[in-house]
């Protein structure tokens, strides 16, 4: 446990959102994660697959390594649109996919002991680095970061806070209702 309330709230919420990742993917199958009603929804597969996909992109701006997605990893997920969706159109990501259950928990697996791992060792001075000043590129410049992001632009602690632990709450609460639909339930109370 780190000695900086900060980091200290920040890995113990990262690791607890990681895990409500871990208890969904426990408690599905591949009908489940792939299944696409009579609603217009998404399937299961695009909220999981983009944002695991997106934290392991975002990850390269925070800290700079390389992300692990790469075409091996498209091939072994058997990922049905290789590319999270951030830029597509709702009906073009109606048809995500995923073919293979343990290899995409391999692949959000090894996203999350990255994190956990950076997060477990970053010096707290750190997380008040600027990533993205101002002003910020079009891409970013309407996303929720950009209205979190103070004078000097989107610091670490932002883009950890902003595009990996609320994006990823998003997310499960798009999981979870599909899971709802489905017959799951909630995985928390």
């Amino acid at each position: 446990m780190s000695d900086n309330l900060t980091l200290d709230s920040l890995q113990r919420r990262m690791a607890a959102l990681h895990s409500l990742y871990r208890d969904a993917a426990a408690t599905m199958d591949l009908d489940h994660v792939n299944h696409r009603g009579d609603h217009d929804g998404l399937p299961i597969a695009f909220s999981w697959f983009h944002i695991i996909n997106m934290m392991d992109a975002s990850f390269m701006l925070i800290s700079g390594a390389t992300p692990i997605w790469n075409e091996d990893w498209a091939a072994r997920v058997g990922i049905g649109i290789d590319d999270h969706g951030k830029h597509r159109t709702h009906d073009e990501m109606l048809e995500q996919r995923i073919a293979d259950m343990s290899a995409m928990i391999e692949y959000q697996e090894a996203v999350f002991a990255r994190t956990e791992e950076w997060l477990a060792g970053v010096d707290p001075a750190e997380l008040t680095r600027v990533i993205l000043a101002h002003p910020l590129p079009p891409m970013i410049a309407t996303t929720f970061s950009a209205r979190v992001a103070g004078e000097p632009g989107i610091t670490v602690l932002d883009g950890l806070e902003c595009w990996i632990y609320q994006h990823g709450m998003r997310h499960m609460g798009e999981i979870e209702y599909v899971r709802g639909m489905l017959g799951l339930g909630g995985l928390t109370s």
